[in-house]
């Protein structure tokens, strides 16, 4: 997926150009059609903060905010590839989808008056009210392009400049606010807008909506996603009932939503955990409360236990199971290999490999079949080396994923007859694994569709 991004075709521009007459045309017809619906009606709503009236009118504000068509239109004629350029008209697409849907179902209305304004700024104003209407609010529409065009340009600039981005991102954000255009809720939810489309149409990971082939669904994905489902709407009562400062349950809300899609679709990689094992831009927006909470909780459930166990020493190899570890402690190993769907991990190891999984689930035969070779392939060039080296294969809490896998590897490749045997093996070092019986069901399937590929 990376590659896709990285070759540049030559002529990209000329399909950009195309995308860009298309996407400027459905913005000013979706735009301006939702601007006068919500001008016909009678009674618009306003959502404001009472401390909103100190926010002050800077009209040199304006140039920023006026800059994004700018760079609107120019991050259409500066993809690398027709692959980047499907993916940003996409997000683009779909930015102005979203936003428009909510101003047309739940119409806002900006509640200050702003004084005339004039010279050169003034005229800025001008030419801006000549199109806007103090309409179309929550989400910032100008807010989520912002979100996709700074994840644009942030991948384009050179490295040493990418703080002008950051700094220019930040402009434009501040100046719905200092201009008087939006108030202080649609950014927020601008955020969050800007952060599907991102997570929607991805460039380094599996779009969500593709499946995963490996898994089938279980009685355990219905329930665990049941007990995420009620965890969201348990955190939108707050937020109906009391509004105010509550509206920011909204959020925890949101991210266990996407938790519960995971397991109701079996679709581990909706975390979009990358081959570096760091998780999109879009993911840590949608998903920081449930990343902070998994966290946590694999620290809390592992408190006793913290230490990796070494379970076998092989051809110079040592393996070793154990925690998601943390950055400092990757530093002792030459090989990682991550079976946490939910979790990132910080790493600068020389070899590291990821296999998605679900939290609680247990990891089916079939999943072990390619798991196992999987692991097999990525530690034949640790043990090539000829030399001493540590290898740490992880899940969460290195009780049951990481485990059930190492189990089936040790299978595979002979070292263990019977799963009682690799069970034994691994609790002689790590008692505190959890397996269940349908982990153990699975790991005995696994091992008859072991011996049925083996050629008698």
């Amino acid at each position: 997926m990376q590659n896709n991004i990285l070759n540049r075709q030559p002529g990209t521009w000329k399909w950009g150009l195309l995308c860009l007459v298309f996407l400027a045309s459905f913005f000013f017809l979706t735009y301006g059609f939702a601007n006068q619906y919500a001008s016909s009606l009678s009674n618009v709503p306003s959502i404001v903060f009472a401390w909103e009236h100190h926010i002050p009118l800077w009209a040199w504000t304006i140039v920023p905010y006026w800059s994004i068509d700018l760079f609107y239109g120019l991050s259409l004629l500066l993809c690398w590839n027709k692959f980047e350029l499907k993916q940003q008209t996409l997000r683009l697409f779909f930015a102005q989808l979203i936003s428009i849907s909510c101003f047309l179902i739940y119409p806002l209305k900006f509640s200050f008056e702003r004084a005339e304004l004039d010279g050169f700024f003034g005229l800025w104003f001008d030419v801006l009210m000549g199109f806007d209407k103090p309409f179309n609010q929550a989400p910032s529409l100008h807010i989520v392009l912002l979100v996709i065009l700074w994840d644009f340009y942030r991948r384009h600039i050179n490295p040493s400049y990418c703080w002008l981005v950051h700094i220019w991102s930040f402009l434009i954000g501040l100046s719905v606010l200092t201009t008087w255009q939006h108030h202080f809720i649609d950014i927020p939810l601008g955020l969050l807008a800007g952060a599907l489309c991102l997570w929607l149409f991805p460039l380094t990971v599996k779009a969500p909506y593709q499946k995963d082939l490996l898994q089938q669904f279980t009685p355990k994905h219905f329930k665990l996603g049941c007990f995420y489902l009620v965890g969201a709407l348990l955190c939108l009562v707050p937020a109906f009932l009391f509004t105010g400062a509550w509206l920011w349950m909204l959020y925890p809300a949101i991210s266990l939503f996407f938790v519960a899609l995971a397991y109701f679709t079996v679709r581990p990689h909706i975390f979009q955990k990358q081959q570096n094992g760091q998780m999109t831009v879009a993911a840590w927006m949608l998903l920081a409360p449930y990343f902070l909470f998994a966290w946590l909780n694999s620290r809390l459930w592992t408190y006793r236990h913290p230490q990796d166990s070494l379970v076998l020493q092989f051809n110079g190899v040592e393996l070793y199971l154990g925690r998601i570890p943390s950055a400092e402690h990757t530093k002792q190993y030459a090989a990682l290999f991550d079976c946490c769907a939910e979790l990132a991990v910080s790493q600068q190891v020389q070899h590291y490999e990821k296999f998605n999984t679900l939290d609680l689930i247990p990891v089916q035969s079939q999943q072990l079949l390619v798991v196992a070779a999987a692991f097999d392939g990525f530690i034949q060039p640790v043990i090539d080396s000829r030399e001493q080296q540590k290898v740490l294969i992880f899940c969460a809490l290195g009780y049951s994923r990481s485990c059930s896998i190492l189990i089936a590897w040790l299978l595979q490749q002979n070292h263990v007859a019977s799963v009682e045997e690799a069970i034994a093996l691994i609790q002689r070092s790590r008692p505190w694994i959890v397996l269940s019986e349908i982990n153990i069901a699975e790991l005995k399937r696994f091992q008859a569709l072991l011996t049925q590929e083996i050629p008698q």
